[in-house]
Formats: structure tokens, C-alpha cells, sequence
């Protein structure tokens, strides 16, 4: 059995089942799943995965360095790129987050050291059987919004660090009749 939300495509099955909730520790990775929640606000999932290859050749495959440095003429570009979410608020939130990322690896020597501190470096194991059990945001990812937007982030509310928490493993919620349930708490293990 995989989470509801999983089952009925082959993207998002396989989505689901290699990458959701798997702990990431890699500062590229990490600002490529915050840059696809960024352009999921209030957008479905499935569109933003119909259309990750499109992102990662858009934006450099997600390089923070290079994304950092884009200026107007690499936005006018973005902004006409129709394999991408063409959002122009999004674009910017997506430039500026890097910059922001980039000043936390001075800081703290990765983004991954300072993303994971809100979970004090340990994967979040919750415990739900239905898909209408899981909860938007928690007091974790409240946190992470309140300070990344304190750090100059742009498009993180807590209900898009929510998401994030989930994809790169800071939080478990495959649901406990999941396949994935287990494994993931195995891997979270062995950081």
C-alpha cells in the first residue's frame, strides 16, 4: 500500500516512493525542492512534477551560485520559458532565496545545517493512517518560516515549509499502512 495521494499516477508513484521523505543533506537538492515549493503556491503537486526537468534546465539545475547571480535579462528569459510556471513574483522569490541561502552557508557552513536545526537534525516520525489526518504546518515549520523570512526568504509560509519538511525528510509523513513508512525511519537511522 502506498499514501493516497500516490496512487493513481506514474510520476507521482515514483515520486512517491524514491524521493518523498527521504532525509536530503545536500545543499543543491535542498534549494531545488524549496524552489519547487516556492512554485507550488497554490498550484498542485502534480504540475510542478509534470514539469521539474523543465525547472532544473531552466534554472541551471538548480546551481545556488548561478541562480544567485541571475539578473533582468535571465528573469525576462524565465519569464517567457513556457515549460516552467511563468510567475514572475516566483522568479524573484526564486533569485533572492538563493542569495539568502548562500549568506546561511556562510553562517552556518551549509543551508543543510541550518534547515535541519528545526527538527534539532532528526527526522520528525508521525504517525498517521489516512491522508485527511495530516495536518498544513506544525510548530516546526512555523518556525522555519518565521526565521527564513526574518533571513530575507521570499515565498515561505509555513504551510510551503511544511511541504518541504515532508519531501526532504525533516518530517515522516508517508502514512503507517505505507510501504514507505518504515524504510524512511531506517534511512532517517543511519544519518
Amino acid at each position: 500500500m502506498r499514501c493516497d495521494w500516490a496512487r493513481y499516477n506514474r510520476l507521482m508513484q515514483k515520486y512517491h516512493d524514491e524521493e518523498w521523505g527521504v532525509p536530503v543533506h545536500d545543499d543543491q537538492l535542498l534549494f531545488e525542492h524549496l524552489t519547487l515549493d516556492v512554485f507550488q503556491a497554490g498550484l498542485s503537486w502534480q504540475t510542478i512534477l509534470n514539469k521539474r526537468e523543465n525547472f532544473r534546465e531552466a534554472f541551471d539545475q538548480f546551481s545556488i551560485e548561478k541562480v544567485a547571480a541571475y539578473g533582468k535579462k535571465k528573469i525576462d528569459e524565465l519569464v517567457q520559458n513556457q515549460g516552467i510556471i511563468r510567475n514572475y513574483k516566483k522568479i524573484e522569490a526564486a533569485i533572492t532565496n538563493a542569495n539568502c541561502i548562500i549568506e546561511l552557508q556562510k553562517e552556518y557552513g551549509s543551508f543543510d545545517r541550518y534547515i535541519w536545526q528545526f527538527s534539532e537534525g532528526k527526522t520528525i516520525h508521525n504517525a498517521f493512517e489516512k491522508l485527511t489526518d495530516l495536518p498544513a504546518n506544525s510548530p516546526n515549520s512555523d518556525a522555519m518560516s518565521r526565521d527564513l523570512r526574518k533571513r530575507g526568504f521570499k515565498f515561505t509560509g509555513s504551510t510551503s515549509c511544511y511541504a518541504f519538511m515532508q519531501a526532504v525528510g525533516i518530517i515522516n509523513d508517508h502514512l503507517t499502512g505505507c510501504f514507505r513508512y518504515q524504510p524512511i525511519i531506517q534511512l532517517s537511522d543511519q544519518k
